[in-house]
């Protein structure tokens, strides 16, 4: 096979989107949200993988991170796995991984990306799904189970766990 077939073969490939995100939490357990300035609606620390790049979805987690709310903190083990469809788009596979508990000081060293986000908060467990919009919410109060349970990692299609 040569190069030009290689790469026409892999352009002919269902394409796939793949982003990756970090769940912080504070002592109380609520939950820390961004505000981005380019959509509507709060979302989680995180964005695409650079996998053109070589970037892995854990690599691509703690780069976001570093970048948006200037939190540079090696992550924990990966909490959620989501294939989530959208009409028009390719689909998205999305990672979660444990962002652990910030205190005091880390939430004071907060220092968001001004090209991409407003503000942040941190949200109770009970007001995730009136802040996120559905399979991004379904995806946090899953991995706020796994966190909970102590339980393996959530395989989530859509938001919603599966087999």
């Amino acid at each position: 096979m040569t190069s030009a077939d290689f790469a026409a073969y892999l352009a002919s490939l269902p394409r796939v989107l793949a982003g990756a995100a970090a769940l912080f939490r504070d002592a109380e357990g609520r939950v820390l949200l961004v505000e981005p300035n380019y959509r509507e609606g709060w979302t989680l620390p995180g964005g695409t993988i650079e996998s053109d790049d070589g970037e892995t979805p854990r690599e691509g987690a703690r780069r976001e991170t570093l970048e948006e709310i200037g939190l540079d903190r090696p992550l924990g083990r990966l909490l959620a796995v989501d294939w989530v469809r959208r009409p028009g788009r390719p689909p998205l596979v999305a990672y979660l991984y444990d962002g652990g508990v910030l205190g005091e000081d880390d939430l004071k060293a907060i220092r968001l990306q001004e090209e991409e986000l407003l503000s942040w908060r941190l949200v109770p467990r009970a007001e995730v799904s009136s802040y996120l919009p559905g399979a991004t919410a379904g995806r946090v109060l899953a991995a706020l189970d796994v966190l909970a349970g102590g339980s393996g990692t959530a395989e989530l299609e859509n938001g919603q766990r599966v087999g």
